[in-house]
């Protein structure tokens, strides 16, 4: 029994036997045996917002996750640090912010900014942890890599199929496989979404499920103390998931969002419009989608999130059988919310509400159960946390602040306000969230705070975000204004380390030929709707266009499109 367990400690203080008294301290000072140290199951959710029954939603059909929430403190108020996979990511696993980092985007590894980082995973190991992880933990892909370095035995990803139905998939010929080598996320896609009569084991998150459960059964027979971390992958695009469970939901009653335009007074690039959707081949590339497929999409998206659910289901009973579960730390985190046609917007990438706001659920013997709590949190606060709720101290220099005390008081606070960022076309948007308001500060990092164009929310009084209320509010501003004002600047994104072979130059764009074939209806200028269609990069390019349009016309000359808004030399 250990004098630092945090649920072991009210034994020590209610115990009224000498006798008792006298035999617990002399055990506590015999070497710790490693049964004593609280396992950690981390599980990461993909994409997942709050669309959960134990977080209010009676459309969600959720059955092991409202379970789990019956064991847990339900944190209503938590906060991604960005609104994207990887970034996200890296502040779960190293307790740093993004804008610390200088990492925004999904190619850099963590480890080019901050090489000798020391993991979450990493921090337990070092105790004397067996670390094992499955499925997504890290992002994998568009040039990032697994950390090795975070696990004892190597990474296990997946080895289910990304279709059941073949008629699904993009036909993607061999020319373009090899022109694009290994960037393959630049490959056509498929549809985005699946109902295939087929067990759950045929998709990626059934075989994930399947590692988990036979790791927990094994870590049961070593009695060695475990970090295990399990990464799901839906309900992330495509929305694959077995027919049983679309069949659980009523298509008619399947509601669309209330608001379907971008917030009145919000900055042109603020929002964004479903790029990463939008490169499936069933999805229109322009223009708002329609309402039926609109319904579609959210019923893909709460049928892929039961399934998932249900495997989370099969790994919770795994730790229930094995008796693991009463020595075991269970935490439930999804790296960022998500929008369905809320705004007009698909996909996550922004600093609003859907996108940032993330369901977070913590399970720890002996504390409370069964409880909600209203406390601000933000991902990098869970490293501290967990370090503290196992007796570990913490490394210095995190960004986060250890919440341990919420989960033994859920009536207590934690922060005073949580911040996240989400950069645009050159600018950066770090957001100040606090229990009523939101505030977005969007300008280049390191530029003067007068030089920002700002946003303002109050969740009181508009819940749905239907204005920006930055103009009419300058003492909420200036008060938000101040707290971001205590934190550094944000860095600007880091550049990939410099190639030893120099690499080909591109070559020069003729823009003014891109003007003229842009320009369809040849007036000689360029409309927003002209400028951004087609454009390669769509969650991108709208931000660009305000940039360009230096006199605030509302089009483009062709000097401003040639100029990219900038003075001539």
């Amino acid at each position: 029994m250990r004098l630092d367990s945090p649920w072991k400690i009210r034994q020590l203080m209610t115990m009224k036997s000498p006798l008792l008294l006298i035999a617990f301290l002399a055990a506590s000072l015999l070497p710790m045996r490693a049964a004593e140290k609280p396992n950690v199951l981390l599980i990461c959710v993909d994409d997942l917002k709050p669309t959960i029954g134990a977080y209010g939603d009676k459309l969600a059909k959720t059955p092991h996750l409202d379970r789990l929430a019956a064991r847990s403190v339900l944190f209503e108020s938590a906060y991604c640090n960005q609104a994207v996979c990887s970034p996200s990511r890296n502040a779960l696993m190293t307790g740093l912010r993004p804008q610390t980092l200088g990492i925004y985007d999904l190619a850099t590894n963590f480890r080019q900014s901050r090489p000798d980082a020391v993991t979450l995973a990493q921090h337990f190991q070092g105790a004397g942890y067996r670390t094992e992880a499955m499925g997504k933990i890290f992002h994998v892909g568009h040039g990032n890599s697994e950390d090795a370095a975070s696990w004892t035995v190597p990474h296990v990803r997946p080895k289910g199929v990304g279709y059941a139905l073949a008629e699904n998939n993009a036909q993607i010929t061999p020319e373009q496989r090899r022109a694009v080598g290994e960037a393959t996320h630049k490959l056509p896609r498929g549809t985005a979404y699946e109902s295939a009569d087929v067990p759950d084991e045929t998709y990626n998150d059934g075989q994930i499920a399947n590692e988990a459960v036979a790791r927990l059964r094994a870590a049961k027979q070593t009695g060695a103390p475990f970090f295990m971390a399990v990464g799901f992958l839906k309900p992330h695009l495509p929305f694959n998931a077995p027919k049983k469970y679309w069949d659980l939901y009523d298509r008619a009653a399947i509601p669309l969002a209330e608001r379907r335009t971008p917030p009145d007074g919000a900055p042109d690039f603020a929002p964004q419009f479903g790029g990463e959707l939008r490169q499936y081949r069933d999805i229109p590339k322009k223009g708002d989608l329609p309402d039926d497929l609109q319904r579609t999409l959210i019923h893909g998206y709460y049928a892929a999130t039961s399934y998932m659910d249900a495997q989370l289901g099969r790994v919770l009973s795994a730790l229930d059988e094995t008796g693991l579960a009463a020595n075991t730390i269970i935490v439930v985190w999804g790296d960022h919310g998500w929008h369905l046609g809320d705004h007009g917007m698909w996909c996550k990438h922004t600093n609003y509400e859907q996108a940032a706001r993330i369901p977070l659920l913590i399970a720890t013997p002996g504390m409370k159960t069964g409880a909600k709590t209203a406390a601000l949190v933000e991902t990098v606060d869970l490293y501290p946390t967990l370090a503290e709720l196992a007796g570990l101290p913490a490394p210095a220099g995190l960004d986060g602040k250890s919440f341990a005390a919420v989960l033994r008081d859920p009536s207590a606070a934690a922060r005073d306000s949580v911040t996240h960022v989400y950069p645009r076309g050159g600018l950066m948007g770090r957001a100040i969230r606090t229990a009523r308001h939101r505030m977005v500060e969007w300008k280049k990092p390191g530029a003067p705070a007068d030089s920002a164009e700002l946003e303002l929310y109050d969740y009181e009084a508009d819940p749905l975000e239907t204005k920006n209320l930055a103009a009419e509010q300058p003492e909420i501003v200036a008060r938000l204004g101040a707290i971001l004002a205590r934190q550094p600047e944000a860095k600007p994104q880091i550049s990939a380390k410099a190639s030893t072979e120099a690499a080909p130059a591109k070559p020069k764009q003729d823009r003014a030929k891109m003007f003229a074939s842009r320009d369809k209806n040849k007036d000689g200028q360029l409309s927003r709707e002209e400028f951004l269609a087609d454009q390669p990069d769509p969650d991108k390019a709208p931000a660009r266009f305000p940039i360009f349009d230096v006199n605030r016309d509302g089009v483009l000359s062709l000097e401003e499109f040639v100029t990219g808004g900038k003075a001539k030399p």
